[in-house]
């Protein structure tokens, strides 16, 4: 069997915001398949480092990996077209566009960018996906006439449609009851494990983080390696 390889290699980040906020992490590593909750207090960066992962912000200084791309080296297109081709992403407020159909939604990164090319094998593996969610019968619904668990299922199925390597989610159960929250992050995990996709999720709630596989405190993770240096 082979050895895991990193999926994220991350060293001495950097980045602020004009001076009013500063995010400094020194060392960062996840692996292929890995499950892992990143936690800490509001304002500590969680949202700041995710984006980064995934090329939405541009790192300042540093050396970033994901998915074997280097994206310090990347300009922002690049950075773009990277993320719509490879990775997966799932916010709180799950992003829907109101005008689109649940269908529309689901597949919408094919229709982001050319990289991405729609064929039938493509359409056949978003069905399936949206039938192993549960979301069959919805396809023609507009998300207002979707519950807060129905469209956190649409917002699951789109980021996963690709069938990205690395899955990254802010606060994907943050709007949710507790019950709901634990099935939408089992129902996270089987599809992850399903297409063999990496996953880091940003999360308060701290009755999930055991069926993570491990935790990073962002403060910890910062300053610990600061206190090594």
């Amino acid at each position: 069997m082979n050895s895991p390889k990193p999926v994220i290699q991350a060293a001495d980040l950097e980045f602020d915001y004009g001076g009013s906020f500063r995010l400094r992490i020194p060392a960062l590593q996840l692996m292929e398949g890995e499950k892992v909750a990143l936690v800490g207090p509001s304002g500590c960066g969680k949202t700041t480092l995710l984006h980064l992962i995934a090329g939405i912000l541009p790192l300042q200084s540093g050396k970033l990996e994901v998915l074997g791309k280097a994206l310090e080296q990347q300009e922002d297109a690049a950075r773009r077209a990277f993320r719509i081709r490879r990775l997966g992403l799932v916010f709180q407020e799950f992003e829907l566009l109101d005008y689109l159909t649940v269908w529309e939604n689901l597949i919408l990164p094919y229709r982001l960018h050319p990289d991405l090319r729609w064929h039938q094998e493509a359409s056949n593996r978003a069905k399936a996906l949206a039938e192993s969610l549960g979301l069959s019968t919805l396809l023609h619904r507009f998300p207002r006439r979707l519950s807060q668990g129905e469209r956190q299922r649409v917002a699951v199925g789109r980021a996963l449609v690709t069938q990205p390597g690395l899955v990254l989610g802010d606060e994907p159960t943050g709007n949710l009851d507790p019950d709901n929250a634990r099935r939408s992050l089992e129902l996270l995990f089987q599809q992850c494990e399903a297409i063999q996709a990496s996953l880091l999720v940003v999360t308060h709630d701290h009755s999930l983080l055991p069926r993570f596989d491990r935790t990073l405190e962002l403060p910890a993770l910062a300053l610990a390696e600061d206190h090594r240096s």
